[in-house]
């Protein structure tokens, strides 16, 4: 009771005190706020007490003056308060005469007295309780106020601001041009001061030896709770303003700012062990003798080498250390070229002999594959991490020369290796992405990227990134590279704290690295390390950087590296000496030389040994042996009843309108025996589902679907968040289905569900577009990974790739998925004609193919090519043209006899019809491929030409059905060959499928093009001439008949 009543008697005593000069200026509304602030808080603590009496004379006694005091200001009193309770020496001398006035009951105004100088005496309590005339004045207590106020701001300012006066360029060349000064360790301890306040700094050097209590927003002072305003700046400037710069007060979360105030302010927090200084020393020099060992033995290769940065080593494997000894037992890794070796030898733990030997180019092949250059293979390996004594497996992730396109596959990679391990919170599998700082600023898919890692469906928990900043990109200084100050300045989208730090600072560096991997395990966030370094040589050893950096080059070449500068701070704290030195060097010199020797020993290269997402137990052996057979893609009937049942109903959910119209349709077909395209998906993922296949569906609306034909997720119209996955309810043993809306992302979204397919071959992971060519803002991806990826990395993937395609007057953006692009990258000879006389003929044509494309006609024809997906005993890309207007066709069903078992995929569909009875009398036969074989077959029935033209559909463009089409040809004998299509004729399958339907036909028949003329946009805007060029099609098609 006592201590709420003092409570009380404080906030009325601040409450009588005239109003002064803290009010100046404000406004009335500021005043009457702030007085409503300090009576609403009487009331607080008055009404807890139950006592009627203090609340009326606490109400009374705040209503005879404004405050002086503002919101802010209350609580840092009661902030004081509290800690004087606890410790009457903690507050300064006049607060504790104050504090001690009101606890004796002193009447309003009469407990304040003017604070002793730091030489002078306090005054006795007599004095201070005497009389409110021989006390301090009211603008004597908001002195006061202000001066403590304004050290918390400066406080506040320096965690907001410090990292600008940081000394973060090992070089001291690139200080930061914030301000119209440099700023610098050399700009005076004034301008300093005005930085970190935000403008113009209250304190001189009068002020410096003052006493100030600490706020309970900073962790400085230790067990100290208060100290002298020079101590107070000493500490801050050696927390926020040497070698770490710390970004994190854009974060809007006060407990993980409050974390990572802890981590760095805490006196010696960042100081390391003896122990942890000598580990970090002894990876660093391997991380040096290994770049110098290449440097030396091939003087004149091309190995991207990690010289200027090499600190980068002993910071990747503390936060392995830190994150192992939390139980996370696997780690993914992408990383551009620059130290990609030194990473693989010095991390991964790569034989060296198997690095070494990629530098001899009279090596030849041992396997299948064109292989990539060394410096952008991948690997993945299991070790025991000697620190912590556990298991743990490390894949780096092989990656093209384009930066930063490997970062969405890492993510997929990881979500679905945590998929599988029942890792919700990503507590065993996480991802590590380093990064170049002129990529990191400049590439979209960073952005895009980190736009997934908090979405549901894609997040991994937390990724750490590091950024190995040598200040300039290639040949370009940051000042024309990026509009940001820091090149990580993207990483705030996401409210990731940032931690620079100056290269050169061995210790720094890791600490720095330890509190990221911690971060990541306390709050499964985002962090990023901003690892200020330089690059000794050019953007690789044959480059000369002398062209374009001579001043920054000149100051390079005479600068020390990080290892000695380590080294001679080791000695002189004598940690090590020159004994031990020398015999550390000695020894990882004979290990280097021993694997060279090895090296030369080898006389094949094995890219299987560089695969970077083994699929344990899935191949025969090591070498991706498979048995040539494929499993039955049919299904029961009763399957098919069964998951087409459940598919049309809606348990309960009081679903949209329309969507009891949709769920009636599907019923009625079920029961002709009938499906839809829809249908037709459905239980193709259902059936998979049963057999325990996973099956992730992704992309933009795909929940939906574009063209509101799927509806695989079904949403209560009348309760938010309530839904109903109907392909989740099949069985209570079935496998998961995924099936996610993706942000508005092509680039990164594909590499995730890229990255996702890499993981588990016993699982079918698909990504459709919105509409088939924003496929193109995703190019990067399928041309550098998808389309090469098993070439280049032995690296096989299942995705498929599902693409709306057709012409249906929807102008030039929505009408072509641009086959013409996939089928460039097609990797068949058009002039060679393979032998098809093996039964597994079309299996052997698969496996050598570098992936699948196809353009389906009918519902039961993609319901058996998604099931072979899985089905097959290797795994390959599909790209598959998926229909608009055929969703709905009324023609475009299939009947159950056409997927039940025994059934199978039809690479090309034959003429059924009258046609196909007199073949010898067919004068034109049509080849075709998708949507236009229907608007075909009803042009020749209204024409009456059902006997003279015969029509075929080439379902599996790609790899060519040449023994198929052959027995077309031959049947067809006497017709004249036709491509027909409704692309324009430089666009589209007219140029893949021409040579190799004439190789076919052994060059004896000429082949006809039937369609749009060439044009530079895929389709007109304008209905007009649209539907004239259609009729164009049909007047020619038709033509000498």
């Amino acid at each position: 009771m006592i201590h709420l009543r003092t409570k009380s008697n404080i906030l009325i005593k601040l409450a009588t005190q005239p109003t002064r000069a803290l009010t100046t200026g404000q406004s009335n509304q500021t005043k009457i706020l702030s007085s409503r602030y300090v009576r609403s808080n009487i009331r607080r603590y008055t009404d807890a007490t139950n006592t009627r009496s203090m609340q009326r004379a606490a109400v009374a006694a705040a209503a005879k003056a404004e405050p002086f005091l503002n919101g802010t200001s209350s609580i840092y009193v009661e902030e004081m308060y509290e800690s004087w309770l606890k410790d009457p020496n903690s507050v300064h001398t006049s607060w504790n005469a104050f504090f001690k006035g009101v606890n004796a009951g002193a009447a309003p105004g009469a407990a304040h007295q003017r604070p002793p100088s730091l030489g002078g005496a306090v005054p006795n309590m007599q004095q201070s309780t005497a009389s409110a005339s021989d006390g301090l004045s009211g603008s004597g207590v908001e002195s006061l106020v202000n001066e403590h106020l304004s050290v918390q701001a400066l406080i506040r300012g320096y965690q907001i601001r410090g990292h600008l006066l940081s000394q973060l360029d090992p070089l001291q060349i690139n200080d930061p041009e914030l301000f119209e000064s440099q700023l610098s360790s050399k700009v005076s301890m004034e301008k300093r001061l005005d930085v970190a306040f935000g403008g113009v700094s209250p304190f001189g050097e009068k002020d410096m030896d003052k006493v100030y209590q600490l706020p309970k927003t900073t962790y400085i002072g230790g067990d100290e709770t208060s100290l002298p305003l020079r101590e107070i700046i000493n500490r801050l400037e050696k927390t926020y303003c040497k070698s770490i710069g710390v970004e994190y007060m854009f974060i809007n979360n006060s407990e993980q700012c409050d974390w990572i105030r802890k981590k760095f302010e805490s006196p010696g927090s960042i100081e390391l062990t003896n122990d942890d200084k000598l580990l970090a020393w002894k990876r660093l020099l391997r991380s040096y003798k290994f770049e110098e060992f290449l440097a030396r033995k091939w003087t004149s290769a091309k190995r991207f080498g990690l010289e200027g940065c090499e600190i980068l080593i002993p910071g990747l494997k503390t936060i392995i250390d830190t994150l192992s000894s939390q139980g996370t037992d696997s780690f993914v890794m992408g990383m551009p070229h620059r130290g990609r070796l030194n990473v693989l030898a010095n991390v991964v733990r790569k034989d060296l002999d198997q690095i070494f030997c990629q530098f001899d180019s009279k090596l030849r092949a041992g396997d299948e594959g064109s292989g990539d250059v060394k410096y952008h293979l991948g690997m993945s390996h299991q070790r025991v991490n000697h620190p912590t004594n556990k298991t743990i497996n490390l894949s780096l992730v092989a990656n093209p020369s384009h930066l930063e396109a490997v970062d969405p596959v890492v993510q997929g990679k990881v979500k679905a290796e945590q998929f599988y391990r029942e890792d919700k919170e990503g507590k065993q599998t996480m991802s590590i992405l380093l990064h170049g700082d002129a990529a990191f600023s400049g590439q979209g898919v960073v952005y895009e990227t980190f736009h997934l890692s908090d979405l549901p469906a894609y997040t991994t928990h937390g990724t750490i990134h590091i950024v190995v900043n040598n200040q300039i990109g290639f040949t370009t200084d940051p000042r024309h590279s990026r509009s940001s100050p820091y090149c990580t300045d993207v990483a705030m989208v996401v409210r990731a704290p940032i931690f620079h730090v100056n290269a050169d600072d061995v210790e720094a560096v890791i600490h720095v690295c330890k509190v990221a991997a911690e971060w990541r395990a306390e709050f499964n966030k985002d962090v990023v390390i901003d690892l200020v370094c330089y690059r000794r040589n050019g953007h690789n050893e044959m480059d000369e950087p002398m062209f374009t950096q001579p001043l920054m080059y000149q100051i390079i070449r005479k600068h020390p590296n990080v290892y000695k500068i380590y080294t001679n701070k080791l000695l002189e704290e004598g940690l090590v000496d020159q004994k031990e030195i020398d015999k550390r060097v000695l020894e990882y010199d004979n290990i280097c030389e021993q694997a060279l020797v090895d090296a030369g020993n080898i006389e094949v290269i094995n890219f299987r040994d560089w695969l970077d997402s083994p699929w344990k137990k899935f191949f025969i052996n090591d070498g991706g042996l498979v048995n040539l057979l494929c499993k039955d893609t049919g299904a029961t009937e009763a399957t098919l009843n069964h998951i087409g049942t459940t598919f049309s109903e809606h348990n309960e959910l009081k679903v949209h309108r329309g969507l009891t119209r949709v769920f009636k349709g599907r019923k009625e077909m079920l029961q002709n025996r009938q499906i839809d395209w829809a249908l037709a998906e459905a239980m193709a993922f259902g059936s998979l589902l049963q057999e325990g296949t996973h099956v992730r569906l992704s992309g933009q609306d795909v929940e939906r679907g574009t063209f509101s034909h799927r509806h695989h997720v079904l949403h209560d119209q009348q309760e938010d968040k309530k839904v109903y996955v109907p392909l989740n309810n099949l069985s209570e043993d079935q496998a998961q289905y995924v099936v996610c809306n993706s942000s508005l992302s092509e680039y990164a979204v594909l590499g995730f569900e890229l990255g996702y397919s890499m993981t588990n071959p016993n699982s079918l992971v698909l990504w459709e577009a919105q509409f088939g060519d924003f496929n193109n803002t995703a190019q990067c991806i399928i041309d550098q990974f998808i389309s090469s990826g098993e070439a280049k990395w032995i690296r096989q993937s299942g995705i498929v790739l599902l693409l709306p395609h057709g012409y249906e007057g929807m102008g030039p953006e929505h009408s072509s998925a641009r086959p013409e692009r996939f089928l460039q990258m097609q990797n068949d000879d058009p002039d060679m004609m393979p032998d098809c006389s093996s039964e597994t003929f079309y299996l052997e044509q698969l496996q050598t193919a570098n992936w699948i494309i196809a353009n389906c006609t009918t519902p039961a024809n993609l319901f058996h090519i998604l099931r072979r997906q899985v089905c097959l005993p290797f795994r390959k890309p599909l790209i598959i043209f998926t229909p608009k207007s055929l969703l709905r066709h009324p023609l475009a069903r299939s009947s159950f006899d056409d997927m039940l078992p025994g059934t199978q995929f039809q690479r090309i569909i034959p003429e059924a019809g009258p046609a196909s009875q007199e073949a010898d009398k067919v004068k034109k036969i049509m080849f075709c491929s998708g949507k236009i074989y229907y608007d075909m077959i009803k042009e020749r029935e209204k024409l009456g030409f059902e006997k003279d033209v015969a029509v075929v559909r080439i379902e599996q463009v790609a790899p060519f059905p040449f023994d198929l089409v052959i027995q077309e040809l031959e049947k067809y004998k006497n017709a004249e060959i036709h491509w027909l299509q409704e692309e324009p004729k430089n666009m589209g399958f007219y140029d893949y499928c021409k040579p190799r339907i004439r190789t076919a036909n052994d060059w004896t028949r000429r082949v006809h093009y039937t369609g749009r003329e060439s044009a530079s946009a895929p389709a007109t805007g304008s209905g007009f001439t649209h539907a004239k060029q259609t009729q164009d099609i049909w007047n020619e098609a038709f033509s000498d008949l």
